[in-house]
């Protein structure tokens, strides 16, 4: 039986994320080909993206390492710092964004998954926002897809029921329009994103 190594997992926050972005960058890439993003991203549109990070001084980032290689990563910072098309809906609803802590990615290699790392992303995530003293809600949006998608893989199971174990609340007026090209697309569609939020 093969024994498996210790990962080693990092807590950066602001420019501390920086020298991390190209990595970042690629297992973002490679994680959401999958389904239910199917994306069909590119380094360089990435590093634009998750430049946002960087420059909050109020970020995190948990990055998981076996040996040098980037594996898994999970993010997060206040909404306020987000681009437009995520603050929107909140003030449409009359929620302050200021009092609000938005999570990006969770994201695992297949193999690495099943090893209780998700759950230390969320908590992570939580508590870091929490220790930050100024949050009363904690957030975060995911891709709507309908169930007859031509690239739906047999038997998948969304993680809705994982998050709602988090505590978690699915807000359906809550929603944003987000673009990006999947991988069966010639060029990018605007994509759905319903956002789920907790209370710190």
């Amino acid at each position: 039986m093969n024994k498996i190594r210790p990962l080693n997992i990092l807590k950066l926050n602001g420019k501390a994320i920086e020298p991390y972005i190209t990595s970042l960058a690629s297992l973002r890439i490679q994680v959401f080909r999958e389904f239910p993003y199917i994306y069909d991203g590119s380094v360089e549109y990435e590093k634009k993206y998750l430049s946002v990070y960087v420059g909050s001084t109020n970020s995190i980032a948990i990055l998981v390492f076996d040996g040098d290689e980037l594996v898994g990563a999970s993010t997060g910072l206040p909404l306020a710092d987000e681009t437009a098309e995520f603050i929107k809906p909140f003030l449409d609803n009359g929620m302050d964004p200021q009092t609000i802590f938005y999570c990006g990615e969770s994201i695992l290699l297949s193999d690495y998954r099943g090893r209780g790392i998700y759950s230390r992303f969320m908590n992570g995530r939580e508590n870091h926002a929490k220790n930050l003293e100024k949050f009363s809600t904690i957030c975060f949006c995911a891709v709507q897809r309908p169930e007859n998608h031509p690239l739906r893989p047999e038997g998948y199971q969304p993680l809705d029921p994982v998050w709602k174990k988090f505590g978690y609340t699915k807000f359906p007026q809550l929603k944003t329009y987000y673009s990006w090209r999947d991988v069966n697309e010639k060029k990018e569609s605007a994509k759905e994103m319903v956002f789920w939020l907790k209370k710190l």
